[in-house]
């Protein structure tokens, strides 16, 4: 602990910058290294998750992602079920480059209702794909359309916000339990986001199958701007995975996934990441790259439309390549932003693991 002052000690956290990861006297082959990940029934090629963000994740994205090996999350709170044919939309939010004003008309156009026959047909244009079905809703949302979601026939359900915790108290307004939600489902759950070793550990008990480490859109948030909360990825994965540890002795070995959600905008963050003890990283920015992204070059998480106290704001990437090239290469930029997959499995190689569950057992070092 580190004295800040006469009345307060704070713990030493760290992010992805503030660490490295340590190559080991070994070395591998890239052909032997596997990243296969598998969750509850379903294996996919590689450890990542598409976020569930509009600039991101359109109905043909997602299953563009599963084609690919991935796993795409419709945000079902998006255009995507407000509007019949939010393409136009898209479009027009991109022609706006005043950030105040495409903050205004962002807040316009997600006040619109989320329609429940929207989200049953979006989730069936994934499924007739044939790439895996996951979408994403906020806790606030959840009892509204969860029955919706669950015969639509999703693999995954995700529940995503910025802070989710199992024991959220309202004298206003009946909160949801976790608990009974989701053991009430009966698909897998991820949920999230939480950042500290004993709300992961609540998290882990009401039987999700997965948790969200952190505030997601490390790129497209403020959230340490407007409410001075913020807790540096590195040390958050950290404590999680000792919670996952903790609880799998706990519940007599049930193994809860852990998944990065944030501060993940280059090849190099998802190596640390899994270093740290993720098992599979969601990203968002990396992505918006994409040519086929439909947020046109654009970047934007839900906090950034919030109708009374935005915490984001929109980013302006641009296209460097095709959803495939920035997953699975060939890239043709020097900065960690394309071949997404073919980094992690050099990184991999390089340290001599030739398995994601390996890899969290890397050394690491501080550079501070």
């Amino acid at each position: 602990m580190i004295e800040i002052g006469r009345s307060k000690r704070a713990q030493q956290v760290y992010s992805f910058d503030d660490i490295a990861i340590v190559p080991t006297r070994r070395t591998r082959h890239i052909e032997d290294v596997r990243l296969n990940w598998t969750i509850d029934a379903l294996t996919f090629d590689f450890p990542i998750v598409a976020a569930p963000q509009d600039s991101v994740m359109s109905p043909a994205t997602a299953a563009a992602m599963g084609r690919l090996g991935g796993l795409g999350v419709l945000n079902l709170e998006g255009l995507w079920t407000r509007y019949e044919d939010p393409e136009s939309l898209l479009e027009d939010l991109a022609s706006i480059e005043d950030q105040v004003e495409a903050t205004r008309r962002m807040q316009m156009l997600y006040d619109a209702p989320v329609q429940g026959e929207l989200i049953t047909q979006r989730l069936n244009e994934i499924r007739e794909s044939g790439a895996p079905v996951a979408g994403a809703l906020s806790p606030e949302n959840c009892k509204a359309f969860a029955s919706v979601v669950e015969q639509a026939g999703v693999d995954f359900f995700v529940i995503r916000g910025t802070t989710v915790s199992a024991e959220h108290v309202s004298n206003t307004v009946e909160p949801l339990n976790l608990k009974e939600f989701i053991y009430s489902l009966d698909v897998p759950v991820i949920v999230g986001g939480c950042a500290t070793y004993q709300a992961a550990l609540h998290l882990m008990r009401t039987g999700a199958a997965g948790v969200l480490v952190g505030f997601g859109g490390g790129a497209t948030k403020r959230t340490r701007n407007v409410l001075g909360v913020e807790v540096p990825m590195a040390s958050a994965l950290a404590d999680v995975a000792e919670a996952r540890r903790d609880y799998m002795d706990e519940s007599g070995g049930r193994y809860v996934h852990v998944i990065a959600d944030g501060a993940l905008g280059r090849s190099g963050d998802l190596a640390k990441a899994i270093a740290c003890g993720a098992d599979a990283v969601m990203v968002g920015s990396p992505l918006a790259r994409a040519s086929e992204a439909p947020g046109h070059g654009y970047h934007w998480g839900p906090e950034a439309w919030h109708p009374t106290l935005p915490r984001g704001e929109r980013v302006r990437f641009g296209a460097i390549g095709s959803l495939e090239q920035i997953l699975l290469g060939p890239s043709h930029t020097p900065d960690g932003t394309m071949n997404l997959v073919g980094a992690l499995r050099r990184a991999l190689a390089t340290c001599g693991y030739t398995e994601v569950k390996e890899f969290q057992r890397v050394e690491v070092v501080v550079h501070r």
